[in-house]
């Protein structure tokens, strides 16, 4: 090649060197997205601009460019969708150690006429089960297209869809994480998506850095109201039996909140997930103290997330209400 390919510039502001690269400006992450999402990029660029990222870490004007770009790629800069979406609930971490009770915080917030549409992956890191998976088994299959998801959303207030449908460009490079051998920023801001400009946002982090993260790019894309839970594994839920940290973010400020334990002792985590454990506890076949725990303190918090009120406790007792009283779901 007789030119320099114009992704290159790119791939040389990360990796110029200790005293000689940078972070990318907002517009040029959003530049180089676009490249990215149009295949404008080499195989070897790509690879290597995923892995200085990973190396450098991701700042929030990096995160906030490549979300507009692929909002804007993927026709979400608009909602798609002619139902109002009251709750983005983004799932992209997978569980492997508690089983994954924040599906049934979502069925739960549902049956309250809440909207909620979740998104994620699955299959990017070895030995995970995934929430499109878990919730098939339960009954709720993914929407395949927009139409499906109002569809859905208007039977039963909930909805799921693959990134393998909202973005296949994504998911092709979520994948190359056993390629690579590591996470790469896509693993990030998929997280950031918010493809339905729902109101209210909920995700989950696994590292402490991320958190702050999180908050400074839905600062930057303006996002109304958002929470991010540093949850087991990666996913938006909380621990109970250890005292955690919730994180909010409006498109003005970000402040962070303690959160208590509501178990005094460490649970022992099961030898098994499946979704036929979730579906006994929902339906009183079973009980399990850090599960129902689990589901009151996440539920409390987003019960907080949607303003039904400001007080903790509150929430708390307004959680414990509606997991009493929950209805059959299949």
């Amino acid at each position: 090649m007789s030119f320099e390919h114009p992704f290159a510039q790119y791939v040389r502001i990360l990796g110029k060197g200790k005293r000689g690269s940078r972070d990318l400006t907002q517009e040029e992450a959003y530049a180089a997205m676009c490249m990215i999402l149009a295949d404008q990029v080499r195989a070897e660029q790509l690879g290597a601009f995923l892995m200085l990222l990973r190396h450098k870490e991701e700042s929030a004007s990096e995160l906030a460019g490549f979300v507009e770009a692929v909002r804007e790629h993927n026709g979400f800069v608009t909602s798609p969708l002619q139902t109002s979406v009251d709750l983005d609930w983004s799932t992209y971490a997978g569980k492997k150690r508690h089983q994954a009770w924040f599906l049934l915080v979502a069925l739960l917030v549902a049956q309250q006429g809440f909207k909620v549409f979740m998104h994620g992956a699955k299959g990017h890191t070895i030995g995970r089960v995934y929430s499109e998976d878990l919730l098939a088994e339960l009954g709720f299959n993914a929407a395949q297209d927009w139409a499906e998801v109002d569809q859905q959303l208007n039977q039963q207030n909930f909805c799921f869809m693959s990134l393998s449908q909202l973005s296949p460009e994504l998911n092709n490079i979520i994948n190359l994480r056993n390629i690579l051998g590591l996470r790469s920023p896509v693993h990030t801001f998929t997280r950031l998506l918010n493809p339905t400009q729902a109101k209210h946002t909920i995700d989950g982090v696994f590292h402490p850095a991320y958190g702050p993260l999180h908050q400074q790019t839905a600062n930057l894309l303006k996002q109304p109201r958002s929470l991010t839970i540093r949850g087991d594994g990666g996913e938006a839920e909380i621990r109970p039996d250890a005292d955690g940290e919730l994180q909010w973010a409006d498109d003005s400020q970000h402040i962070n909140q303690p959160w208590p334990r509501l178990l005094s002792q460490r649970a022992i985590p099961p030898t098994e997930l499946s979704a036929d454990y979730l579906r006994d506890v929902w339906h009183k076949v079973r009980e399990d103290e850090y599960g129902e725990a689990t589901i009151v303190s996440t539920t409390a918090a987003i019960i907080l997330l949607l303003k039904l009120t400001d007080e903790r406790q509150e929430a708390i007792t307004m959680a414990r209400q509606w997991w009493q009283n929950r209805q059959d779901f299949a």
